[in-house]
């Protein structure tokens, strides 16, 4: 059985798997003093939205192979980084009732890909900080969105997020609340983007099917959702930090 010490206070997760480059890039951009628990899926989870495990078993790997560093070049000071083989909201679960007994904020991202409005209901990067909510945790999601078949810069990604913390570590969230963030996919060179708080967008994504033989294809234009002025999709794709406090 593994067990953490209660000098770890932050976990760090996501649902792209514990390999993930954003993931990396959100240990990155925390400070150097920063005690931190990594747990997330051993393999990819994008899209599992907020699915649990509950009828077969969890494995637990220690991965003494992956270091994480911050922006200074410097190892974080945690105890140890597990693969979860389970979903993000299990990797919450896992942490909190198994590795350690009190944490005090949930991080998850930074995903490779935005979750901007209905996304929310099918993200595993923000369920992961729902069930972080549900169990009286504050929990911030973070996602970047990806434009096309661009790379995304993750330094960026991670000075982006270095810089909301710095913001929404400070504001108060209402017990059952949870924030969301995404990143607009710009380049080095382009405006600094600014941190706006907004609503989420309440329209649909774009449907759209293949049709070959017997089988439909997903072909919806995720660039092309509906941009509902003052949305969280206006402000990302407007090439702004869209901030949304989400509740349960």
């Amino acid at each position: 059985m593994f067990f953490l010490s209660d000098l770890m206070t932050w976990l760090l997760t996501n649902d792209d798997g514990v390999i993930a480059p954003g993931l990396q890039a959100l240990a990155r951009s925390l400070c150097p003093e920063q005690s931190v628990l990594i747990a997330a899926p051993q393999v990819p989870h994008s899209g599992c939205g907020h699915q649990v495990t509950t009828s077969t078993p969890l494995q637990i790997e220690l991965r003494q192979d992956l270091a994480f560093e911050n922006s200074l070049g410097q190892a974080l000071n945690h105890v140890a980084v597990f693969g979860i083989g389970g979903t993000p909201a299990d990797c919450v679960r896992v942490a909190r009732f198994h590795l350690k007994s009190s944490l005090s904020w949930v991080l998850s991202g930074v995903n490779a890909g935005a979750n901007l409005g209905a996304d929310s209901y099918i993200s595993g990067t923000v369920a992961a900080v729902r069930e972080a909510a549900l169990h009286g945790i504050p929990g911030i999601a973070l996602s970047q969105y990806r434009q096309g078949d661009r790379p995304i810069d993750w330094d960026l990604a991670s000075d982006y997020t270095a810089r909301v913390l710095d913001k929404l570590l400070t504001l108060p969230l209402e017990p059952g609340s949870f924030w969301n963030v995404n990143f607009p996919h710009l380049g080095p060179t382009d405006p600094s983007p600014e941190i706006v708080f907004c609503k989420p967008s309440q329209r649909p994504l774009p449907v759209s099917f293949r049709v070959e033989a017997d089988l439909l294809y997903y072909e919806g234009n995720y660039s092309q959702r509906d941009r509902e002025p003052g949305s969280d999709v206006d402000v990302c794709l407007g090439g702004n930090i869209a901030v949304t406090q989400l509740s349960l």
